[in-house]
């Protein structure tokens, strides 16, 4: 029971990495609000966790639209008074619209940074003020191998990622005196219905099926699953990584060895 009495904020919750994510934060005691774009999957996961201990509170919301922030925030902290661990985990993929930058969408551009970059940053700012007071809180930003290295025909997605490091180390710089962390997890290619999107595209790219493509991905020979991407966000999250903070954390099969 890592998070006991820890309550915690996951965004992009419904499924995929965030689904596994308030899954291992339930079993481990927490207390967890959960929010993303699917009443039906967050009303099964809110049911799923009642027979835990902790306690959890389902938030339907569309962060790409303004004003859903103040939403969940205000739902939130109604619910559980102060939020201790805030996941920002919401995202979108490259994979919606890849184009190379010459034929770039610009409305495409502006959604998903404004998705995977500024709802952190606003998140963050949010959770600040009661961390600093409490001298207490966990950020942990969901960043992306692509956080380090480019994305083919994803200009906007590499291009929020990489700000989110930025946007992480700076936070880390100024609340590390007052118990507070901030850490990334950088994910390679896990199977989500978001990257299995992109693994159609780059199969097709380049003339090879989905399975070979996978195959020859990372140096396990597979992806990743969002089970185990869990793990190092739970330890992130605890008591025991007081000590751990600007950091950005490959899990990845060994994909980017850097």
């Amino acid at each position: 029971m890592k998070l006991k009495d820890q309550t915690a904020l996951i965004t992009g919750a419904s499924r995929g990495i965030g689904e596994a994510i308030a899954r291992a934060f339930a079993a481990e005691g927490a207390q967890v609000a959960i929010t993303g774009r699917s009443t039906q999957e967050l009303e099964a996961l809110q049911k799923e966790f009642s027979g835990l201990s902790g306690r959890c509170e389902s938030i339907v919301a569309d962060l790409t639209q303004s004003g859903a922030v103040e939403q969940v925030w205000m739902k939130a902290t109604q619910a559980f008074g102060h939020i201790d661990i805030l996941v920002n985990n919401a995202g979108m993929g490259s994979s919606a619209n890849p184009k190379p930058v010459v034929d770039y969408d610009d409305a495409f551009w502006e959604t998903l940074l404004y998705v995977n970059l500024t709802v952190p940053y606003l998140f963050s700012k949010k959770a600040l003020p009661s961390m600093i007071e409490r001298k207490y809180g966990r950020i942990i930003m969901t960043a992306s191998v692509n956080s380090k290295i480019g994305s083919l025909h994803g200009a906007a997605y590499a291009a929020s990622k990489h700000g989110l490091l930025g946007l992480v180390r700076t936070l880390a710089m100024e609340t590390a005196r007052q118990g507070i962390t901030v850490n990334a997890i950088c994910p390679g290619p896990v199977r989500t219905r978001m990257n299995n999107l992109r693994m159609e595209y780059e199969a097709k790219r380049l003339g090879k099926s989905v399975t070979e493509l996978e195959a020859t991905l990372t140096p396990i020979g597979r992806r990743l699953e969002p089970r185990e991407i869990a793990p190092l966000v739970v330890y992130l999250a605890s008591r025991e990584a007081s000590v751990i903070t600007g950091q950005a954390f490959n899990i990845d099969g060994g994909y980017l060895m850097v």
